[in-house]
């Protein structure tokens, strides 16, 4: 199978690692070429993704910001064989997975929107892996629900990734959950590591401390443009937030021990309802 494979930072990196790995042509672009050509050196790709190689690809994977992602694609469609599939990484799936079926219902290829749920605090190439997606889920986003064929070559397509698991659903849907699963907590971190208490927590913090605010540490360029991507579904999820951190403080505030308890009670037994 020959693949190409559109950015080489940490997801799209390790993408290209899994696919050589497995043994297949993998063909790269990234917009810093050193990275590219690095790639080449190291006999993890066989050569630049161009309009060479594009027509010679049975997959295409695109792990490039949303904006960069769409772009590249308007200028290299025309290119695509009937027979390749093209996949998109981006985290949010509205804009991306309209341009995506758009252009393949012009020029007669697949386009799917996916968004593989692995990842890590660190960014860029060199900490990419072929293992990064060994067992984790993987969101699908299809043209169509009632076609268990083409579900069927989207695993068979990704199977080198290692992928534990598949879910299927709508590009609106995806975001109005991502909102919830994945951006909030990078807010919420992000904004609670701001805390002057912080510059001293150092022998007063354990598991609860680093578990909340692991992902604080994020590539804001990347996450600015999720969140106004995803911007109506974010605001909601803020606004909820903050309607509960007051019912909190309003308590705290008064003294109210049972109106305190009550909520703590009723927060563990939500955190019970959703784990099952």
């Amino acid at each position: 199978m020959k693949v190409g494979v559109l950015g080489l930072g940490l997801i799209g990196g390790s993408l290209a690692r899994a696919y050589s790995k497995a043994g297949h042509t993998v063909y790269v672009h990234d917009k810093d070429t050193s990275t590219a050509d690095f790639a080449e050196l190291a006999g993890i790709s066989s050569g630049k993704l161009n309009a060479e190689t594009i027509p010679t690809c049975d997959l295409i994977l695109l792990a490039v910001y949303t904006g960069a992602a769409i772009r590249w694609l308007e200028e290299n469609a025309e290119f695509f064989q009937s027979a390749c599939t093209v996949i998109d990484c981006c985290g949010i799936k509205s804009e991306i997975c309209e341009c995506g079926f758009r252009l393949a219902k012009q020029y007669g290829f697949t386009f799917v929107g996916g968004h593989p749920m692995a990842g890590s605090h660190f960014s860029g190439f060199k900490y990419s892996r072929s293992n990064l997606f060994q067992g984790a889920p993987m969101v699908l986003v299809p043209p169509r629900y009632d076609d268990p064929e083409l579900l069927s070559n989207l695993k068979s397509l990704l199977a080198p990734c290692g992928f534990g698991s598949f879910s299927v659903t709508t590009a609106q849907e995806h975001d109005n959950m991502i909102a919830f699963t994945s951006q909030m907590p990078h807010i919420i971190s992000n904004a609670y590591i701001k805390s002057p208490t912080a510059l001293a927590h150092k022998g007063f913090s354990a598991g609860s401390y680093k578990d909340l605010t692991r992902v604080a540490w994020l590539n804001p360029q990347m996450w600015a443009e999720l969140f106004l991507s995803n911007k109506e579904n974010i605001l909601k999820e803020i606004e909820l937030y903050i309607n509960n951190l007051t019912k909190y403080k309003a308590a705290i505030a008064a003294g109210n021990e049972q109106e305190l308890i009550a909520l703590l009670d009723e927060g563990r037994k939500r955190k019970e309802e959703v784990d099952g």
